[in-house]
């Protein structure tokens, strides 16, 4: 008995000594960063791009380019949702905007991982409460996860795909836990899930549209609406979240309008008339031209370019992969020689653009020079499944003198599609396929009319290759239906990319997801090169790794002629009528529309400010 009892004393000290190793290597606290240290403590007041002090009330009035909505419902694929109807709902955690990653509580009071972020859990706040003034609680975070996961746009399951299992270890508290893999990103993506009431959508159907106004939790809830034609979101007075540090000076309109209309023209104009208040530029086009006008020039209504320091991603001419005609690398990249972006730019968009060359443009993450260090590691156990010139060449894209005379591009296109078995027939005129001896030709699907004047020179320069190339424009419905369901050849697509890339490269190139309805992998590339880069990425342990890694999968992408690439610009080109206040501070991400207010004295004078321009006074 002596003998046992001392055995069992050391065996407790040693569980003792195990169970404190293991809490120091379990983190529990108010938020999370990716990579690094958090750049705000767990006593802090409010974010450092903000206005602490912003005074609430007025209205934002913003314009939706779109035929219509038909659906309150953003989280299933689908119908047409309305636009901000996902702002009525809180997430479990939320980012800031000038830290590369990290994420502060919201829904959640703290959270909780070990070391290795095999699991993460959450304890909600108790004042948490759905707009009905029932408590939020964990069964609400639960049917959620499972309902997107089950229900939900098929990028959920995508996203989702390494959590094994959501557990309840509290009324206030869920558990995550993960499948084995390094994956630390994990705890992160779950904190950006946003929580639906239980007890609101047992009784209804989830995967089906809605015009219903749903319940939330969030500091907004729709207010009225005009079925596909406007939508308008108020405050909630009894907000149980306003006090919250990740809260203060942000949302601080009343109201937030969302009107609809057709065509570019049209939301020009209706913007120019002050049918709305503040406007995000797109076309250089109409930056440079549209906006000469007095309210303009007497500072009534303001334009700014305002610099960002966020990845551009990248935006291109994206094939469909899945055809036949574009699973030949050399045909893909035979056809980037027939766009000549430096005319473009210089004759459409009046040098306002920089080139598109990687899927991470504007950040460290995009692949420059030759491969090296950890990233040439990364690219070595896959030589033999690569090309020579992820190795031995920077990849840019085709250029030109921007004359508009392309003859040399067009050679070296002819010579591409001639490996690849296409010859122009010298009866014809076309580019024919040797073997098969059908010819090519191929739909490139807009969704953007401003989008065509862009598109046919590259039309023209591709009938010059002996290629029949059609350019259809359809409604924004249509183009969602035939993007979903890769029912075209070739659209204009736009990879959004974070300075953290991490679970979405999955739903953005796996070829798991290359034959999903709805996928984020548009393209369909399916490369087990590629999908192995992607769990580099995703598993990357530190900022370094990361970087290497993001750099290695950009690179086999860009060699792997996916896209032929367009163009970016760093700055947000902003327009509005002079109402506002803003924080003295721009984070890295952008302009952050959500720090803004309405100024009462410049609001009190800006309709006589505009009478005096009608007046002439």
């Amino acid at each position: 008995m002596r003998f046992a009892r001392t055995v069992t004393a050391a065996a407790i000290l040693l569980l003792l000594r195990a169970t404190v190793a293991g809490a120091a290597d379990v983190y529990s606290g108010h938020a999370i960063a990716m990579h690094g240290d958090l750049k705000y403590a767990a006593d802090f007041k409010h974010f450092e791009y903000v206005n602490p002090s912003a005074p609430k009330g007025g209205t934002l009035r913003l314009g939706v380019l779109g035929t219509s909505y038909d659906s309150f419902n953003p989280f299933i694929v689908k119908g047409n949702a309305a636009a901000g109807s996902d702002r009525i709902y809180d997430t479990l955690m939320v980012a800031s905007a000038d830290e590369p990653f990290s994420e502060y509580g919201l829904l959640a009071e703290t959270i909780t991982t070990p070391a290795d972020r095999s699991w993460v859990e959450f304890k909600l706040r108790p004042i948490a409460r759905w707009h009905d003034g029932q408590q939020v609680t964990a069964d609400d975070v639960i049917w959620t996860f499972e309902t997107l996961r089950e229900k939900g746009h098929p990028h959920y399951r995508a996203y989702y795909a390494a959590v094994a299992s959501a557990e309840k270890t509290g009324e206030l508290s869920v558990r995550f836990v993960f499948k084995p893999g390094q994956n630390r990103e994990l705890p992160l993506i779950l904190g950006q899930l946003p929580v639906l009431p239980k007890h609101y959508w047992q009784s209804r159907h989830f995967d089906e549209t809605t015009l219903e106004p749903p319940l939330g939790s969030g500091d907004y809830r729709i207010d009225k609406f005009e079925a596909g034609r406007s939508v308008t979101y108020a405050r909630v007075p009894n907000y149980w979240g306003k006090d919250l540090a990740v809260n203060v000076g942000r949302e601080n309109f009343d109201v937030i309008q969302h009107e609809y209309y057709r065509d570019d023209t049209v939301i020009v104009e209706a913007f120019k008339a002050h049918q709305y208040d503040f406007r995000l530029e797109v076309s250089s086009k109409q930056w440079a031209t549209a906006y000469d006008i007095p309210a303009v020039r007497a500072g009534v209504l303001k334009m700014e370019e305002i610099k960002n320091d966020r990845p551009q991603g990248m935006q291109g001419y994206a094939f469909n992969a899945r055809r036949k005609l574009f699973k030949d690398y050399r045909v893909r990249q035979a056809l980037a020689y027939a766009f000549d972006f430096e005319w473009t730019n210089k004759t459409l968009f009046y040098g306002a653009y920089t080139r598109n060359r990687s899927y991470f443009d504007n950040s460290e993450l995009a692949a420059t020079g030759l491969p090296t260090g950890a990233e040439l590691a990364l690219l070595e156990p896959h030589r033999s499944r690569l090309r020579e010139e992820v190795f031995t060449q920077e990849y840019n894209p085709p250029s030109t003198d921007g004359s508009g005379k392309i003859r040399n591009n067009l050679r070296q296109a002819i010579d591409l599609l001639a490996t690849a078995g296409w010859k122009i027939d010298p009866k014809t005129r076309l580019l024919t396929n040797s073997e098969s001896g059908e010819t090519m030709g191929f739909e490139i699907l807009l969704v953007q009319p401003a989008f065509e004047r862009v598109t046919l020179p590259f039309v023209k320069n591709l009938e010059r290759l002996g290629i029949t190339a059609t350019v259809r424009t359809v409604d924004t419905a249509q183009y969602q239906r035939r993007s979903d369901h890769f029912d075209f050849d070739m659209i204009v697509h736009r990879v959004l990319q974070s300075d953290s890339p991490g679970n979405e490269q999955l739903s953005f190139w796996s070829s798991k997801y290359v034959d999903q309805p709805g996928t984020l992998n548009v393209i369909g590339v399916s490369d087990p090169v590629v999908d192995a880069l992607v769990d580099a990425v995703i598993a990357a342990s530190d900022r370094v790794g990361l970087v290497a890694a993001s750099r290695a999968l950009d690179r086999v992408l860009q060699w792997g002629h996916w896209m032929i690439p367009n163009w970016y610009i760093a700055v947000d080109r902003v327009l509005y009528w002079d109402k506002f206040g803003r924080p003295p501070i721009t984070p890295r991400q952008g302009i952050q529309i959500d720090t803004w207010w309405v100024d009462p004295r410049k609001e009190a004078t800006l309709e006589q400010r505009k009478s005096n321009l009608q007046s002439g006074t």
